[in-house]
Order: structure tokens, then sequence, then C-alpha cells
């Protein structure tokens, strides 16, 4: 069937936490500001996905729910399908969602004390994963080329050698940068880390959101060796629109580290999936397919338009080339390098929503973090109310 994602459906009275008036003046001073900063779609979810819910909540009755083989397979096809990579039934372990399963990993894995590695400008729950778990947080600055993100290895390398560094989270693809790393980046910092007995987790929640032209390979397909050390973290979450289902799938080959994580969830009484979201995952893998092809097509439409609508409007401003998710990072130190002052001219003087760049730690000041995955209109409001603060900034 044919979607259509020009539809604005109003989230207001939903208990959205992105379209909260109460959240949005907490954030950003003001109730009414348009809101691009939550990571979840504007969108409603594929036609089979409603169905099956639907169908499931007419039984009427919601009680305690199991995973069925079916659900763990779906999971499995799922990514030999989009990835090539063959994983086993005994690899995948449900979570809640992956910022909880990198709070688990980080109590399950390490000590207090131990120190973890991250890439800023970075999705930034990781920071305050490490650091409310009693670990501390070692950064390996991404450096912007006026064009795209590279990693600096010689830092990297530097700083994995520290022995109190036992834990490297990834991004992959990186939020913010939209970044898709390379075989080579993935195998050379996998390589690093194996050297010197560093445990990667890595975030691949955006897997599924790859543009033309590039190719996202998850971390675990590299070869066994690195998989041996990794955690790899996927979710229908974005990819579907499905985030307040609440479903992840934490994928380690290891059987020690597994143990250990089973251990770690036991302690905090992880187990239960709410029957609903057992549906909706299913689901999405299964039949899922036809919207994400057309949502992807919109969403490259989304960043033709952003693009366009910058250089007539904002032409010193700059949207560092996505090659993944649907989150734009949008550069504007020509207009303002002061993140704390460019975050609070936009949504005092433009009444819009941005996530600041100054959230994502080292490099994110002078930027701003748009979700695109909205209408083209409301796109074009939000894009016109940022012009304004801009322009009135003096």
């Amino acid at each position: 069937m044919k979607y259509n994602f020009d539809e604005i459906i109003d989230r207001t009275k939903t208990e959205s936490s992105k379209w909260d008036p109460a959240t949005l003046r907490e954030m950003f001073g003001e109730e009414d500001a348009l809101p691009f900063w939550v990571a979840d779609m504007d969108f409603k979810v594929a036609e089979p996905i409603i169905e099956a819910l639907r169908k499931r909540v007419e039984h009427g009755i919601y009680g305690y729910s199991v995973r069925s083989d079916s659900y763990y397979q779906a999971i499995i096809d799922w990514t030999k399908r989009h990835f090539g990579w063959e994983i086993k039934r005994e690899w995948i372990e449900y979570t809640p969602g992956i910022v909880p399963a990198v709070n688990y990993l980080v109590q399950a894995l390490l000590r207090p004390g131990d120190k973890v590695l991250i890439q800023q400008p970075v999705y930034y729950p990781f920071k305050k994963s490490v650091e409310n778990n009693g670990c501390h947080i070692v950064v390996n600055e991404l450096k912007y080329n006026g064009d795209f993100y590279e990693i600096d290895f010689d830092d990297f390398e530097d700083k994995i050698k520290d022995p109190k560094v036992k834990m490297f989270i990834l991004c992959s693809p990186h939020n913010p940068v939209s970044r898709v790393w390379t075989e080579e980046e993935l195998r050379k910092m996998g390589e690093i880390c194996l050297a010197n007995d560093v445990i990667i987790i890595s975030d691949e929640i955006h897997n599924d959101l790859v543009y033309s032209g590039n190719k996202h390979i998850m971390f675990g397909s590299l070869d066994d060796d690195l998989a041996n050390i990794s955690v790899t973290c996927t979710a229908p979450s974005k990819t579907f629109n499905l985030a307040g289902m609440q479903a992840s799938n934490v994928i380690i080959p290891n059987r020690k580290m597994m143990l250990k994580y089973r251990e770690q969830l036991e302690r905090n009484n992880i187990g239960n999936q709410n029957p609903l979201s057992i549906v909706a995952v299913e689901t999405a893998y299964r039949e899922g397919e036809e919207w994400l092809e057309q949502l992807l097509q919109y969403l490259e439409g989304n960043i033709e338009f952003i693009k366009k609508y910058l250089a007539e409007n904002l032409p010193k401003a700059k949207l560092v080339r996505p090659q993944a998710t649907y989150l734009g990072w949008i550069d504007l130190r020509e207009y303002e390098s002061d993140g704390k002052k460019l975050e609070e001219l936009v949504a005092k003087k433009g009444k819009v929503g941005f996530d600041g760049g100054s959230w994502f730690g080292l490099g994110g000041d002078g930027f701003l973090r748009i979700n695109y995955a909205c209408p083209r209109a409301l796109l074009e409001e939000g894009l016109k109310r940022l012009r304004k603060a801009i322009v009135c900034k003096d």
C-alpha cells in the first residue's frame, strides 16, 4: 500500500513526551515550542502493525506474557536478511530499551572506578549511564572535516591503552553526526580494543535507517574474535516508530558475558515484556519492509528540503552530510558559536525545540540537532522559526 507521510497527526493529547507542553516548558522555556527534539517520528506506524495490535487488543486480556520462538526467529531473520549476520537464539536477550541495556551492561561487566570511552559529540545518555554507575568517562572527540566526521585514531588508541579503560561505547550509525562507519574504521577500532582487552558495546539502534550510497555493517558480524569482545544492541523502535513499546535486542555471542548480563537483569527483575510490545515487534520485523522503504524515500526528500532551505535562507548554516538516522546535525557557528546562547536564542525567539549541540558534549557548541522524521509542512515551519530566530538575533 501507499503510505501518506505528509499527513499531520495531532499528538498533543496523547501523552507524547516530545509534544507535552509542560515538558517543552521545562526543556525550552516555551510550552508552545514546535518540537524537533525527541527521537521518535510524527508518522503513523505501518498498517500491519496497527492491524496486529487491534486484533490483540480485541482479545481483551493483557496478562503476563512470554516471547515465543517465532518472536526470536523474526529478529534472526531480519538480521540475516538485512545485514548478512547469522545470529543464534541464545545470543539474544530482551531488554526494555537500549539505554537501560547500556546501564545493565555497565553494572554487569564493570566495577566502580573503571573508565569507559565514548566519541563525542554523542548521544548524551551514554555519559549518564556510565557516571550514574560509578564509572568514569574518557572522550575520543570526533573531528569534523567540513563535510562529515572522522575518527582521530591516534587519540583513540592512546586512550584505549589506559589500563583503567575497560569498555568502549560505539554509536553506529552515529547519533548525532549521522556517520555510517566503514568496515575499515570498524575493524581498526575493534582491533585496538581487542589488543587492549576492552569490551565494545555497539549501539546500532539506527542501523536500518541508512541512506543511498551507504552500507551499515553490524559490528559483531566482522569476525568471531571481534564478536567475542562485543555486545550489539538493536531495536525496532527507531526503524518502525515503536519507541513507546520499549523493546530492544541485546546480542551477546560471548557466553560468559551473556551469563553476567542475565544475572544483572535478574538482580533488576527485568524480563517480562508487555503483550502489545511482543505483537508489535514481531509484526514489524515480519511485515514492515514496505513501509520502511517508503519512509526512507520520504526522509531523503526531507534531507534535500533542509539543504535547499538553508542554502536559500541561512546560507552560512550547513547540514552535516547525513548518511543515516533521521537526526540532522546543523552547523550554525557562523551565526552563533556560543552553544548556550544559540540554544536560548532559538527557543525564545524562534519558539522551536531542537536538541542543543552542547548536550552532546565536546564539539557540540554552535550546532543543533533536528529530528526531521515529520511531515514536510511541519519541517518547513520549524525551519522558518529557526530562520526567524537567527535573523532577529541582533
